[in-house]
């Protein structure tokens, strides 16, 4: 039986609190070692991450190879896009996995964090969906279509239906698009929901864009019940460990990353997810 550590409310607020006191000066040395584990070996990593795939990748880690590789491991899942974040800066976890580097570089932006990336993991394909429709064909105008309201992964959202004919962008917004930079909507309407809530909008909306693991945890297969589907190649959003920055070199942290880019886990995910969450390491990248 799987032993996750769920996050309660208690923690979150734990989290925020702390990420308020660093804030204010308690901890301002982005690479300040009051974590966790505080980089003392013989302390379990603690690590944020979604619950799939990345929960059940470290899950795996945990269960086959961690204790021969004397990593004491522990997993903690959120299911937001922002307290893995908040909680690695703030100390209350080690290290999270659960994000790519556009997602990354706007948080900190936007939340003066310093989290920094480790090593890749996968990549998880975004999705246009239908519990209505089957075929990226059958989409009119007229007809709802629900998207991801956070900044990266809206933009990746349109670039995707841009790049299958359903509208049209300014040139050179590229992923950082918003639903203002459509210059041609082809009647369609858009709906912009938290990453977690777009499949739960699927019998509310004709069609909707998914990122990969919510779409497994929907019961959906990226590679099977997608109308299209992000290409791999070249894909820049790898999903990668990260961690506070100044904790990248603790001996953990490495040892993780050594563990998550095996030949191991390149073949559990290849063998568990059949295409909806592909390597980005090795051989795969």
């Amino acid at each position: 039986m799987r032993k996750n550590i769920k996050l309660t409310a208690g923690i979150a607020t734990a989290a925020a609190l702390a990420l308020g006191l660093s804030a204010c000066g308690t901890s301002s040395d982005p690479g300040s070692k009051d974590s966790a584990g505080s980089g003392d070996a013989s302390k379990a990593l603690v690590v944020a991450a979604s619950p799939t795939p990345h929960a059940d990748i470290l899950n795996y880690v945990k269960d086959n190879l961690a204790e021969k590789a004397g990593l004491k491991l522990e997993v903690k899942e959120f299911t937001d896009y922002v307290l893995p974040n908040t909680a690695t800066e703030a100390g209350q976890v080690d290290a999270n996995y659960f994000q790519h580097k556009p997602y990354l570089d706007d948080f900190n932006k936007k939340n003066n964090t310093h989290i920094v990336p480790v090593a890749n993991v996968h990549l998880e394909p975004l999705g246009l969906y239908s519990k209505k429709l089957t075929s990226v064909k059958d989409i009119k105008a007229g007809q709802t279509v629900a998207v991801p309201n956070d900044t990266t992964n809206g933009g990746r959202a349109l670039q995707l239906l841009a790049e299958n004919g359903l509208i049209t962008i300014k040139p050179g917004v590229g992923t950082n698009a918003k639903i203002s930079d459509i210059t041609d909507k082809k009647g369609l309407e858009f709906k912009e929901l938290e990453a977690a809530t777009v499949p739960r909008a699927l019998n509310d909306v004709d069609a909707a864009v998914i990122n990969g693991n919510y779409a497994i945890e929907a019961d959906l297969s990226p590679a099977k019940d997608a109308l299209v589907l992000e290409k791999a190649d070249g894909n820049p959003y790898a999903n990668f460990l990260a961690v506070k920055e100044g904790n990248e070199k603790d001996a953990r942290v490495q040892k993780l990353a050594e563990l998550l880019n095996s030949p191991e886990v390149k073949k559990f995910i290849e063998d568990t997810y059949k295409g909806s969450v592909i390597p980005a390491f090795g051989a795969a990248k």
